[in-house]
């Protein structure tokens, strides 16, 4: 892991997997809610990275973060964590457009892509894109495919879809490349709820087959 700074308040921390920001990311988050980190006014994970925003005017707790790292112990080997992650189930109906290419990509039948995708555990990795977009982590292998040659212009709102390792469901309706898979009824983000994103860093999801 490196530690950079990152302007004048912030620092950021270079990881190898979205296994190690996970758990960084719950160690930093879980230290803040309880006083062993001050001074920290958000914390951004990211597909290989954290980012360590310090409050206005402060510099960034760099060996106090440092330390809670440390007590990690090796990132490369980590066990579970230590604390109980939010889970998430959503509903999908698996009739998405892009179904049946996913199946023939993988050599599966249509009934073992929707059985291996709603089978796994996934964690939510971190999110970006657009607001609610949670990109979840624990898709198995023989679903990991590229994105399409083409993005489509317009994907609506609550579609599921899979490209590289990853697997999401889409808050709103968005240009995109991501193959689609299903699709579900559950609202993933709403501006007037508390809080207005359904999925948020380190929670636990699967996938239920409806219809």
């Amino acid at each position: 892991m490196r530690m950079l700074p990152c302007g004048e308040s912030g620092l950021l921390l270079e990881l190898t997997s979205s296994a190690q920001v996970t758990a960084v990311y719950r160690a930093l988050h879980s230290a803040c809610d309880d006083g062993r980190l001050h001074g920290v006014r958000e914390l951004v994970p990211a597909a290989r990275t954290v980012l360590v925003a310090a409050e206005d005017g402060s510099t960034p707790p760099r060996e106090r973060v440092g330390e809670l790292i440390a007590d990690l112990g090796d990132l490369d080997h980590l066990g579970s964590p230590s604390e109980t992650p939010a889970e998430v189930t959503i509903p999908v109906r698996y009739d998405g457009e892009d179904l049946d290419l996913v199946a023939r990509t993988a050599e599966l039948s249509v009934a073992e892509v929707v059985e291996l995708h709603s089978g796994a555990e996934y964690t939510v990795a971190f999110c970006g894109f657009a607001p609610g977009f949670g990109y979840l982590t624990g898709l198995p292998e023989p679903l990991q495919q590229a994105r399409l040659d083409d993005s489509r212009s317009r994907i609506p709102a609550g579609s599921v879809g899979v490209a590289g390792e990853f697997s999401a469901v889409y808050p709103r309706s968005s240009p995109g490349g991501w193959r689609l898979i299903g699709r579900t009824e559950q609202v993933m983000f709403d501006p007037a709820a508390d809080p207005p994103a359904r999925l948020s860093p380190g929670d636990i999801v699967r996938f239920e087959p409806v219809g």
